[in-house]
């Protein structure tokens, strides 16, 4: 593949769309590739990045950030306020436009696509563009999206995906499938049509990852949908596979790469890394991996996000000379908010930035971009008047005369309440409020209050934040749409846009049926 430089003709073209009628995949693609073009021509010179790092904070919204930055604060026994995250301290900071084209509050699934393909698409759908339908696979035929990891994977940089969700989960499976549907993680999932109309499911297809050299870590959750119905977990032997059609999925990655390894508990994870110099798979649980709250009561054992973070960018550093693209989610932040449970979604936030923090240590300043954003927010509210330095997550007290929580604040009905609270979701109690006498908020188990009923608490349509540092982090600033994150991250690197040039068919954008095309050679 070569990977020189070569001019890519921009089409200047306003990001403001009238109607979504308007839209269009190569709309949203050149747009935000001028948009990084116009940023990085107002510097004289951008060095280059060897490396490129994007953290994806799921359901990390402000609110998120400003509590956990709080928590964080508080375990060390300070007041909490004026504590700031690592990332936090990133030089470049911007709001991103998380909306999908068919949603104002999105899913993960699109907001994930646009920040890995540099378009935006409809809620659910995987890496293939707004012409493709939900659920149907003939209509996705044709529509799907080059992602920065094929990208990254052709320009023979080394790759790593690594979450603490399943790994077939909608956030990491945006960069490697291409599916109209994201609950299409095991073939079991997705309907007969769709499996004759020739569509893989996700698992499937990132065993089959064949672009490059293929992916050289991959970490995180989701053993269940590598294994066939009759096989039985090996750490929880009541749990049996989801294939339906026979297939030991991790199997068939073993046998693709006999010079890798497959682990599936801590132990074998460090006893992995000792001289490997094939590909890793690393599935720790049936499902998600365990909150963090919680990993220390696993009894198998499971490494954390920041180890997971740590061992990735040392299995990557010196395995290609053109460097590396890696990219770390911290997923359970989400779940924990779909639960209303804010300790454990902040303490999956702390965890989060200490991931990044190892990263940046880890990584030279001077050649390693660093991107840290969330894929959209979530509807938790932040409110009362409480105190300087009162528990985050527990009741509201107001200031006494010295400025520390003293009365508590009470609503028109003379009950307490928390600071945090949501809009919707599990935390609501059929129109009754918690007897705080005999309930504590800030046991890690309570579901702070929600106003609405749901079995899962919803997303929230605001924008989110980004936090850059690095060659190419200049450009992060102001407001923009999602899918210049993508632009940011390939125009960072020197052999990525020209690459991702060459691949541009008729559409005005990177066509996949391009990658296998000889005259990309």
């Amino acid at each position: 593949m070569k990977t020189g430089y070569f001019l890519v003709a921009l089409v200047a073209i306003s990001c403001t769309f009238g109607s979504p009628a308007e839209e269009t995949p190569a709309g949203w693609y050149l747009d935000g590739q001028s948009l990084v073009a116009e940023r990085r021509s107002t510097h004289a010179e951008l060095e280059p990045a060897r490396n490129v790092i994007l953290f994806v904070g799921d359901g990390m919204s402000f609110a998120t950030v400003a509590a956990a930055r709080i928590l964080e604060g508080q375990k060390r026994g300070e007041s909490g306020e004026s504590n700031l995250l690592y990332f936090e301290r990133f030089p470049h900071t911007a709001f991103s436009k998380t909306y999908n084209t068919d949603r104002q509050s999105p899913d993960s699934a699109g907001t994930m696509t646009a920040m890995v393909t540099g378009v935006k698409t409809f809620a659910g759908g995987l890496s293939v563009d707004q012409y493709a339908r939900h659920g149907d696979c003939e209509a996705s035929q044709g529509r799907e999206l080059v992602t920065l990891l094929d990208i990254a994977s052709l320009a023979g940089l080394a790759t790593g995906i690594v979450t603490n969700t399943r790994i077939t989960h909608a956030t990491p499976a945006a960069l490697y499938a291409r599916t109209p549907h994201r609950r299409w993680e095991s073939d079991a999932g997705m309907p007969k049509a769709a499996r004759e109309a020739g569509c893989r499911d996700i698992a499937r297809q990132l065993v089959e990852y064949d672009i490059g050299d293929g992916i050289d870590v991959v970490l995180g959750g989701g053993r269940r949908a590598f294994l066939p119905l009759e096989a039985t977990d090996p750490e929880y032997p009541a749990i049996r596979g989801l294939r339906s059609d026979g297939i030991d999925l991790i199997e068939q990655w073993q046998e693709r790469h006999p010079e890798g390894r497959y682990v599936w508990n801590l132990e074998q994870f460090r006893e992995a890394l000792n001289g490997l110099d094939g590909p890793l798979l690393g599935l720790f649980e049936p499902s998600h991996m365990q909150y963090e709250h919680d990993r220390a009561d696993d009894e198998a054992g499971e490494p954390s996000l920041t180890e997971m973070t740590r061992e990735s960018i040392a299995l990557l550093a010196d395995r290609r000379d053109e460097g590396y693209f890696l990219m770390v989610e911290g997923g359970r932040i989400d779940h924990a908010h779909h639960g209303n449970n804010a300790h454990r979604a902040l303490t999956e936030t702390i965890e989060f930035a200490r991931a990044i923090e190892a990263a940046h240590e880890m990584t030279d300043p001077e050649d390693t971009l660093i991107v840290v954003t969330a894929d959209h927010g979530h509807a938790m509210v932040f409110a009362g008047y409480p105190a300087r330095g009162n528990p985050i997550t527990g009741l509201v007290r107001s200031p006494d005369a010295e400025g520390k929580p003293g009365e508590l604040q009470l609503d028109d009905d003379g009950r307490p309440m928390t600071t945090l609270r949501y809009f919707d979701g599990p935390g609501y109690r059929g129109g009754d409020r918690p007897d705080y006498e005999d309930i504590d908020p800030t046991d890690p188990d309570f579901r702070q209050e929600a106003t609405i009923g749901l079995r899962s608490a919803t997303h929230s349509g605001e924008d989110v934040p980004v936090y850059a540092t690095g060659p190419g982090a200049e450009v992060v600033h102001g407001v923009f749409e999602q899918n210049v994150i993508f632009h940011a991250l390939l125009q960072a690197h020197p052999d990525l846009a020209p690459l991702a040039g060459q691949l541009i068919g008729d559409e005005g954008l990177p066509q996949w049926s391009a990658i296998r095309a000889d005259d990309t050679e």
